[in-house]
This record gives C-alpha cells, sequence and structure tokens, in this order.
C-alpha cells in the first residue's frame, strides 16, 4: 500500500513534508516524533480530515478508518454507540469484552471517563472492516490496565489481516507492539525501519538522540 508524498504548509511555515511511503500490509506501523514533529497533521491528511497543500489526502481506492485524538461517544448506551457503526452483535459481544466494556455496555457514552470513552470508540472503529486504520494516540487517556488490553486488541486485529498506523508519543508502546517504525522531526520522515532496529540500533543520528533523551524521561 502506497501512502502518497504529502507536504503542508501554514503561513509559509512548512509542518509536514514526506516522501512516498509504501507502507507494509499486514503490520503495525506506529509513527514517533516529539510533540510539534507532524504525526497527527501526517494522521489527519491520512485519514482525510485535511488536505495537503495540492489537495491531495490518503491513499486512493483505500479504505480508511480513523480514530482521532479526541473521540467522543453518542449519548446513548455503550451498546448503541458500537451497533450505529454495524448491526453485528455477536461483534460487539465480542470487542465490549476485549476492552472490558461488558459492565458498560449500558452506561450512556457521554457518562463515561475519557479512558472509558477512548475503548468505545476504537470498538465502534474496529466494527468495521478498513483496509487500513489510523490510530492518532488511542491510549493517551488509558490507565496501563486499559492500556495492554487495547494493545492485544490490535495485535489480534494485526493477526487477522488488519493494517494499523498508530500515532503514539511512548517508544515503550512502539517496542512492545509495532513491526515497523516511522520517526519523524520538524515534519521529515527521516527514518524508517523494523521496530526492532530502528529502536535500538537506529543509523540516524537524529533519530537516536531523541530515543535516548525519551529513554531518560518514560
Amino acid at each position: 500500500m502506497i501512502l502518497p508524498a504529502l507536504k503542508k504548509t501554514y503561513s509559509g511555515r512548512t509542518v509536514l513534508d514526506v516522501p512516498a511511503y509504501d507502507l507494509k500490509e499486514g503490520a503495525l506501523h506506529a509513527v514517533i516524533g516529539a510533540n510539534g514533529s507532524g504525526k497527527s497533521t501526517y494522521a489527519k491528511i491520512l485519514a482525510g480530515s485535511l488536505k495537503d497543500d495540492t489537495g491531495a489526502c490518503g491513499p486512493a481506492g483505500v479504505r480508511v478508518g480513523c480514530l482521532p485524538q479526541k473521540p467522543y461517544a453518542f449519548r446513548m448506551s455503550v451498546k448503541k454507540n458500537l451497533l450505529l457503526a454495524g448491526k453485528d452483535e455477536a461483534r460487539a459481544k465480542e470487542l465490549l469484552a476485549a476492552l472490558s466494556l461488558t459492565e458498560l455496555a449500558e452506561k450512556k457514552g457521554h457518562t463515561l471517563s475519557g479512558g472509558e470513552t477512548a475503548r468505545v470508540c476504537l470498538a465502534r472503529l474496529l466494527m468495521r472492516r478498513y483496509d487500513l486504520l489510523i490510530l492518532d494516540e488511542p491510549t493517551a487517556a488509558m490507565d496501563m490496565q486499559s492500556i495492554l488490553l487495547t494493545e492485544a486488541l490490535l495485535q489480534k486485529t494485526v493477526q487477522d489481516g488488519g493494517t494499523v498506523l498508530l500515532i503514539t508519543h511512548s517508544i515503550q508502546q512502539a517496542s512492545r507492539i509495532a513491526d515497523e517504525v516511522l520517526f519523524l522531526k520538524d515534519g521529515r520522515l527521516v527514518e524508517h525501519g523494523p521496530a526492532a532496529q530502528l529502536l535500538h540500533a537506529p543509523k540516524q543520528p537524529e533519530t537516536a538522540a531523541f530515543l535516548d533523551f525519551f529513554a531518560k524521561v518514560e
């Protein structure tokens, strides 16, 4: 799956300028980088909620599902939130169990905590099948138990043939579940490659400096 080359500028300042990227299908790709590195801009353009300077967005002919940084649950029960995306009750039950939401199935979506809302919205997204899932820091509001449940579900999604592009601020998360990693800095794709190689033996000095810094603070 070829992701197009994208460039985005605001008031003459380039915030994203990345080349085309051959995204390996059936794998989880983690996009890492500091705040302001262009991660969310990249996700928004690929998901089609933002266009680049040429009017381009995501890959043509690809069904893209996206979970933004600030997802929302509708003012109805958690179960109905899921069934809005698909009428497969067995699938809804499976996802509720996978994300430890079964006991919240009848709770109203607008009364949930931030972490609960994130899990519900991920479950709702996974009610449908997509060629590419783009998730922008889906676990940022979750506790560790919920993070691990989410990661397990994402790994299962990939094992079942799904392709995931995960924006994450956590190097530890990328190390746990990513197959491939892309490192962005100042809107540029500095380095990409297999997670084990890039996270432990990066080729670029900028990548090494970033990983060294975050190893001290995570």
